[in-house]
Protein backbone atom coordinates (compact mmCIF):
# COMPACT_ATOMS: atom_id res chain seq x y z
CA UNK A 1 0.00 0.00 0.00
CA UNK A 2 2.54 1.99 1.06
CA UNK A 3 4.15 1.60 -2.70
CA UNK A 4 1.42 2.34 -4.12
CA UNK A 5 1.18 6.10 -2.62
CA UNK A 6 4.76 6.66 -3.67
CA UNK A 7 4.54 5.86 -6.90
CA UNK A 8 1.14 8.10 -6.85
CA UNK A 9 2.82 11.12 -4.95
CA UNK A 10 6.08 10.55 -7.87
CA UNK A 11 3.67 10.39 -10.82
CA UNK A 12 2.45 13.72 -9.78
CA UNK A 13 5.26 15.47 -8.95
CA UNK A 14 6.22 14.29 -12.55
CA UNK A 15 3.31 15.77 -14.16
CA UNK A 16 3.86 19.14 -12.70
CA UNK A 17 7.62 18.61 -13.60
CA UNK A 18 6.40 18.36 -17.41
CA UNK A 19 4.03 21.25 -17.18
CA UNK A 20 6.33 23.90 -15.20
CA UNK A 21 9.33 22.50 -18.31
CA UNK A 22 6.69 22.72 -21.25
CA UNK A 23 5.53 26.47 -20.12
CA UNK A 24 8.96 27.68 -19.57
CA UNK A 25 10.78 26.40 -22.90
CA UNK A 26 7.66 27.77 -24.87
CA UNK A 27 8.22 31.26 -23.18
CA UNK A 28 12.32 31.17 -23.42
CA UNK A 29 12.36 30.16 -26.80
CA UNK A 30 9.68 32.76 -28.49
CA UNK A 31 12.16 35.25 -26.25
CA UNK A 32 15.10 34.55 -27.19
CA UNK A 33 14.00 35.05 -30.94
CA UNK A 34 12.82 38.16 -29.83
CA UNK A 35 16.51 39.09 -28.47
CA UNK A 36 18.31 37.66 -31.62
CA UNK A 37 16.51 39.88 -33.65
CA UNK A 38 17.00 42.71 -31.05
CA UNK A 39 20.82 42.24 -30.92
CA UNK A 40 21.27 42.00 -34.50
CA UNK A 41 19.54 45.31 -35.34
CA UNK A 42 20.92 47.03 -31.80
CA UNK A 43 24.18 45.68 -32.87
CA UNK A 44 24.98 44.76 -29.50
CA UNK A 45 26.83 41.32 -28.21
CA UNK A 46 25.54 41.55 -24.54
CA UNK A 47 22.39 40.94 -25.94
CA UNK A 48 23.68 38.18 -28.33
CA UNK A 49 24.78 36.69 -25.24
CA UNK A 50 22.22 36.51 -23.45
CA UNK A 51 20.18 35.29 -26.51
CA UNK A 52 22.78 32.35 -26.38
CA UNK A 53 22.39 31.57 -23.14
CA UNK A 54 18.86 31.63 -23.50
CA UNK A 55 19.81 29.19 -26.06
CA UNK A 56 21.54 26.89 -23.93
CA UNK A 57 18.09 27.12 -21.17
CA UNK A 58 15.80 26.07 -24.06
CA UNK A 59 18.25 22.88 -24.92
CA UNK A 60 18.29 22.03 -20.79
CA UNK A 61 14.51 22.49 -20.78
CA UNK A 62 13.98 20.65 -23.90
CA UNK A 63 16.33 18.07 -22.88
CA UNK A 64 14.35 17.67 -19.71
CA UNK A 65 11.71 17.63 -21.09
CA UNK A 66 12.89 14.91 -23.60
CA UNK A 67 13.87 12.90 -20.52
CA UNK A 68 11.02 12.62 -18.48
CA UNK A 69 9.81 11.23 -22.44
CA UNK A 70 11.66 9.04 -22.39
CA UNK A 71 12.07 7.68 -18.61
CA UNK A 72 8.60 7.03 -19.01
CA UNK A 73 9.35 4.33 -21.58
CA UNK A 74 9.55 1.57 -19.25
CA UNK A 75 12.03 -1.27 -18.99
CA UNK A 76 12.10 -4.33 -21.40
CA UNK A 77 14.13 -6.77 -22.38
CA UNK A 78 16.63 -4.74 -23.78
CA UNK A 79 17.23 -2.16 -21.73
CA UNK A 80 16.52 -3.36 -17.99
CA UNK A 81 16.94 -0.15 -16.69
CA UNK A 82 14.54 1.99 -18.75
CA UNK A 83 15.94 4.51 -21.02
CA UNK A 84 16.86 6.72 -17.73
CA UNK A 85 20.41 7.04 -18.77
CA UNK A 86 18.94 9.63 -21.78
CA UNK A 87 18.76 12.83 -19.84
CA UNK A 88 22.58 11.74 -18.99
CA UNK A 89 23.83 11.99 -22.48
CA UNK A 90 21.55 14.69 -23.13
CA UNK A 91 23.30 16.55 -20.53
CA UNK A 92 26.34 15.88 -21.74
CA UNK A 93 25.75 17.49 -25.32
CA UNK A 94 24.35 19.96 -22.86
CA UNK A 95 27.40 20.81 -20.99
CA UNK A 96 29.35 20.81 -24.15
CA UNK A 97 27.18 22.84 -26.13
CA UNK A 98 27.66 25.50 -23.12
CA UNK A 99 31.00 25.58 -23.25
CA UNK A 100 31.11 26.08 -27.25
CA UNK A 101 29.01 29.40 -26.92
CA UNK A 102 31.43 30.72 -24.29
CA UNK A 103 34.22 30.73 -26.44
CA UNK A 104 31.81 31.99 -29.35
CA UNK A 105 30.82 35.25 -27.38
CA UNK A 106 34.34 35.59 -25.93
CA UNK A 107 36.49 35.89 -28.93
CA UNK A 108 33.57 38.21 -30.47
CA UNK A 109 34.01 40.67 -27.51
CA UNK A 110 37.66 40.49 -27.96
CA UNK A 111 37.34 42.25 -30.90
CA UNK A 112 34.71 44.71 -29.60
CA UNK A 113 36.94 45.83 -26.70
CA UNK A 114 39.66 46.83 -29.55
CA UNK A 115 37.20 48.73 -31.42
CA UNK A 116 33.76 48.87 -29.48
CA UNK A 117 31.04 49.54 -32.35
CA UNK A 118 28.14 51.23 -32.31
CA UNK A 119 25.25 49.99 -30.16
CA UNK A 120 21.32 51.23 -30.08
CA UNK A 121 21.32 51.39 -26.31
CA UNK A 122 17.75 52.43 -25.89
CA UNK A 123 16.57 49.47 -27.72
CA UNK A 124 18.87 47.20 -25.93
CA UNK A 125 17.56 48.69 -22.50
CA UNK A 126 13.88 48.12 -23.60
CA UNK A 127 14.69 44.21 -24.56
CA UNK A 128 17.00 43.30 -21.90
CA UNK A 129 14.34 44.34 -19.38
CA UNK A 130 11.24 42.29 -21.19
CA UNK A 131 14.25 39.40 -20.89
CA UNK A 132 14.43 40.48 -17.21
CA UNK A 133 10.71 40.09 -16.49
CA UNK A 134 10.25 36.61 -18.68
CA UNK A 135 13.05 34.79 -16.93
CA UNK A 136 11.99 36.03 -13.44
CA UNK A 137 8.46 34.50 -14.92
CA UNK A 138 9.85 31.61 -15.70
CA UNK A 139 11.95 30.79 -12.58
CA UNK A 140 8.48 31.20 -10.76
CA UNK A 141 7.08 28.56 -12.69
CA UNK A 142 10.17 26.22 -12.07
CA UNK A 143 10.42 26.90 -8.19
CA UNK A 144 6.46 25.19 -8.50
CA UNK A 145 8.48 21.85 -9.79
CA UNK A 146 10.26 19.71 -7.77
CA UNK A 147 14.11 21.63 -8.29
CA UNK A 148 14.95 19.91 -5.10
CA UNK A 149 15.63 16.16 -6.55
CA UNK A 150 15.40 15.71 -9.95
CA UNK A 151 19.03 17.25 -11.92
CA UNK A 152 17.54 18.12 -14.76
CA UNK A 153 14.45 19.73 -13.10
CA UNK A 154 17.55 21.55 -10.97
CA UNK A 155 19.74 22.08 -14.11
CA UNK A 156 16.91 24.20 -16.01
CA UNK A 157 16.20 26.63 -12.57
CA UNK A 158 20.14 27.03 -12.42
CA UNK A 159 20.52 27.85 -16.38
CA UNK A 160 17.23 30.32 -15.51
CA UNK A 161 18.90 32.16 -12.82
CA UNK A 162 21.92 32.51 -14.35
CA UNK A 163 19.91 34.25 -17.58
CA UNK A 164 18.66 36.39 -14.92
CA UNK A 165 21.76 38.14 -14.39
CA UNK A 166 22.69 37.91 -17.89
CA UNK A 167 19.63 39.87 -18.33
CA UNK A 168 20.69 42.08 -14.92
CA UNK A 169 24.21 43.05 -16.97
CA UNK A 170 22.64 43.90 -20.57
CA UNK A 171 20.42 46.13 -18.37
CA UNK A 172 23.55 47.89 -16.70
CA UNK A 173 25.91 48.26 -19.82
CA UNK A 174 22.57 49.89 -21.82
CA UNK A 175 22.53 52.53 -19.06
CA UNK A 176 25.55 52.99 -18.77
CA UNK A 177 25.53 53.51 -22.69
CA UNK A 178 22.70 55.78 -22.40
CA UNK A 179 24.16 57.93 -19.44
CA UNK A 180 28.41 57.60 -19.41
CA UNK A 181 28.51 56.55 -23.40
CA UNK A 182 30.66 53.65 -21.91
CA UNK A 183 30.87 51.48 -25.07
CA UNK A 184 33.10 49.04 -23.35
CA UNK A 185 29.82 48.19 -21.48
CA UNK A 186 28.23 45.87 -23.88
CA UNK A 187 31.43 43.57 -24.56
CA UNK A 188 32.14 43.59 -20.48
CA UNK A 189 28.71 42.68 -20.21
CA UNK A 190 28.89 39.74 -22.36
CA UNK A 191 32.22 38.63 -21.01
CA UNK A 192 30.22 38.17 -17.80
CA UNK A 193 27.75 36.05 -19.20
CA UNK A 194 29.70 34.44 -20.94
CA UNK A 195 31.25 33.37 -17.90
CA UNK A 196 28.29 32.32 -16.24
CA UNK A 197 27.52 30.01 -19.29
CA UNK A 198 31.18 28.14 -19.16
CA UNK A 199 30.63 27.55 -15.41
CA UNK A 200 26.89 25.81 -16.01
CA UNK A 201 28.77 23.65 -18.71
CA UNK A 202 31.40 23.36 -16.67
CA UNK A 203 29.17 21.83 -13.66
CA UNK A 204 26.56 19.88 -16.12
CA UNK A 205 29.65 18.11 -17.63
CA UNK A 206 31.20 16.96 -14.22
CA UNK A 207 28.27 15.53 -13.22
CA UNK A 208 26.94 14.04 -16.18
CA UNK A 209 30.50 12.36 -16.76
CA UNK A 210 30.88 11.29 -13.05
CA UNK A 211 27.38 9.34 -14.02
CA UNK A 212 28.43 8.00 -16.63
CA UNK A 213 32.00 6.68 -15.25
CA UNK A 214 29.50 4.65 -12.80
CA UNK A 215 31.39 6.93 -9.79
CA UNK A 216 30.32 7.17 -6.38
CA UNK A 217 27.06 9.84 -6.56
CA UNK A 218 27.51 13.29 -5.30
CA UNK A 219 26.41 13.24 -1.45
CA UNK A 220 26.92 10.12 -1.05
CA UNK A 221 30.45 8.75 1.30
CA UNK A 222 31.73 4.89 0.93
CA UNK A 223 32.77 4.66 4.89
CA UNK A 224 29.53 5.77 6.03
CA UNK A 225 28.01 3.26 3.93
CA UNK A 226 30.59 0.49 4.90
CA UNK A 227 30.14 1.35 8.53
CA UNK A 228 26.87 1.11 8.30
CA UNK A 229 26.39 -2.21 6.82
CA UNK A 230 29.42 -3.59 9.58
CA UNK A 231 27.37 -2.67 12.02
CA UNK A 232 24.26 -4.52 11.29
CA UNK A 233 23.42 -7.32 13.03
CA UNK A 234 24.61 -10.57 11.51
CA UNK A 235 26.76 -9.05 9.74
CA UNK A 236 30.57 -10.31 10.24
CA UNK A 237 32.39 -8.31 6.97
CA UNK A 238 31.40 -6.43 3.87
CA UNK A 239 33.30 -5.95 0.64
CA UNK A 240 33.45 -5.72 -3.09
CA UNK A 241 30.78 -2.73 -2.82
CA UNK A 242 29.75 -0.60 -5.65
CA UNK A 243 27.83 2.37 -5.47
CA UNK A 244 26.80 4.04 -8.84
CA UNK A 245 23.65 6.43 -10.08
CA UNK A 246 21.71 5.03 -12.82
CA UNK A 247 20.35 8.74 -13.76
CA UNK A 248 20.03 11.93 -11.68
CA UNK A 249 18.98 11.03 -8.31
CA UNK A 250 18.55 7.18 -9.13
CA UNK A 251 21.49 5.47 -6.89
CA UNK A 252 21.70 1.60 -7.23
CA UNK A 253 24.65 -0.48 -4.78
CA UNK A 254 25.92 -3.53 -5.11
CA UNK A 255 27.99 -5.18 -2.10
CA UNK A 256 28.98 -8.69 -0.68
CA UNK A 257 28.33 -9.14 2.90
CA UNK A 258 29.63 -12.60 4.80
CA UNK A 259 27.46 -13.71 7.68
CA UNK A 260 27.67 -16.60 10.56
CA UNK A 261 27.46 -19.80 7.76
CA UNK A 262 24.78 -21.32 10.33
CA UNK A 263 21.92 -18.90 9.62
CA UNK A 264 19.01 -20.44 7.38
CA UNK A 265 17.73 -18.45 4.46
CA UNK A 266 15.01 -17.09 6.24
CA UNK A 267 17.33 -15.62 8.91
CA UNK A 268 19.79 -13.82 5.88
CA UNK A 269 16.99 -12.49 4.41
CA UNK A 270 15.81 -10.43 7.30
CA UNK A 271 19.71 -9.44 7.54
CA UNK A 272 19.23 -8.47 3.91
CA UNK A 273 16.25 -6.67 4.45
CA UNK A 274 17.42 -5.06 7.30
CA UNK A 275 20.47 -3.44 5.09
CA UNK A 276 17.76 -2.58 2.23
CA UNK A 277 16.29 -0.19 4.64
CA UNK A 278 19.67 1.21 6.24
CA UNK A 279 20.13 2.40 2.51
CA UNK A 280 16.95 3.80 1.28
CA UNK A 281 17.90 5.98 4.31
CA UNK A 282 20.90 7.09 2.15
CA UNK A 283 19.19 7.62 -1.06
CA UNK A 284 19.70 4.40 -2.20
CA UNK A 285 17.03 2.51 -4.06
CA UNK A 286 18.76 -0.35 -6.13
CA UNK A 287 20.56 -2.56 -3.35
CA UNK A 288 22.13 -6.15 -4.58
CA UNK A 289 23.53 -8.14 -1.91
CA UNK A 290 25.65 -11.34 -2.32
CA UNK A 291 25.35 -13.44 0.86
CA UNK A 292 28.12 -15.06 1.70
CA UNK A 293 29.97 -17.28 4.75
CA UNK A 294 33.75 -17.25 5.80
CA UNK A 295 35.19 -19.78 3.68
CA UNK A 296 33.65 -17.48 -0.08
CA UNK A 297 36.43 -18.39 -2.75
CA UNK A 298 37.92 -14.64 -3.31
CA UNK A 299 40.33 -12.39 -1.38
CA UNK A 300 38.60 -10.12 0.91
CA UNK A 301 39.46 -6.93 -0.53
CA UNK A 302 36.84 -3.93 0.16
CA UNK A 303 36.68 -2.78 -3.65
CA UNK A 304 37.45 -4.96 -6.50
CA UNK A 305 40.89 -5.61 -7.98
Amino acid sequence: MAEHNHNHHHDHTHGANKKALTISLILITSFMIVEVIGGVLTNSLALLSDAGHMLSDAISLAVALAAFKMGEKSADAAKTFGYRRFEILAAVFNGVTLIIIAVFITTEAVGRFVNPPEVASAGMLIIASIGLIINIIVAKILMSGDTHDNLNMKGALLHVLGDLLGSVAAIIAALSIMIFGWGFMDPLASVIVAVLIAVSGFRILRQSVNVLMEGVPEGIDVDTIINKINSIEGVEDAHHLHIWSITSGVNAMSVHAVVNGTLNVHETQKIVQHIENQMKHENIGHVTVQVECKHHSHEDELLCN
